[in-house]
C-alpha cells in the first residue's frame, strides 16, 4: 500500500475569539445590553478613569497596588483585556518590589485603550 502525500501550502486560520483589538466589542455590548449610548457612557468614563489612575500609578504611591486592582476590575468590566491584564502584572510586579518594567506595560496598554476608544467615540 503507498500513500500518496502531497504539499499543502499553510494558512493560517482564524482566531478561536475575534479580535476586536483593545477593546473588546461583543464584551462591551453584553454588558451594555446593546444600549449604544450607556456604550459610549462607560468608554467615556474608563478613558477619563483609566488616565486618571495610571497617572497616580507612575509615581507608585503607598497605594499603588489598590490603584492597580481598581483599574483592573474597571477593564475587565468594559473588555479592555490588554489593560486588565497589565494592571494585574503591576499589581504582582509591586508585591514583589520590581513595578518599574509592569508599569511601562501598563502605560502602553492604557495608551492603546484610550486610542480605540478616541477612535469609536469620534471627535467631542
Amino acid at each position: 500500500m503507498s500513500l500518496d502525500l502531497q504539499w499543502i501550502d499553510w494558512m493560517p486560520s482564524p482566531p478561536l475569539v475575534p479580535d476586536d483589538g483593545p477593546i473588546s466589542l461583543h464584551h462591551l455590548r453584553s454588558m451594555t445590553l446593546g444600549d449604544p449610548d450607556l456604550e459610549r457612557e462607560v468608554l467615556s468614563m474608563f478613558a477619563a478613569q483609566a488616565a486618571r489612575l495610571f497617572a497616580r500609578l507612575t509615581t507608585l504611591p503607598e497605594d499603588a497596588a489598590a490603584l492597580a486592582h481598581t483599574l483592573k476590575g474597571s477593564a475587565q468590566a468594559i473588555g479592555a483585556a490588554d489593560v486588565a491584564d497589565a494592571a494585574q502584572a503591576l499589581e504582582e510586579a509591586i508585591r514583589k518590589g520590581n513595578p518599574t518594567r509592569a508599569l511601562a506595560e501598563l502605560g502602553c496598554a492604557v495608551a492603546e485603550a484610550r486610542g480605540a476608544i478616541e477612535d469609536m467615540l469620534g471627535p467631542s
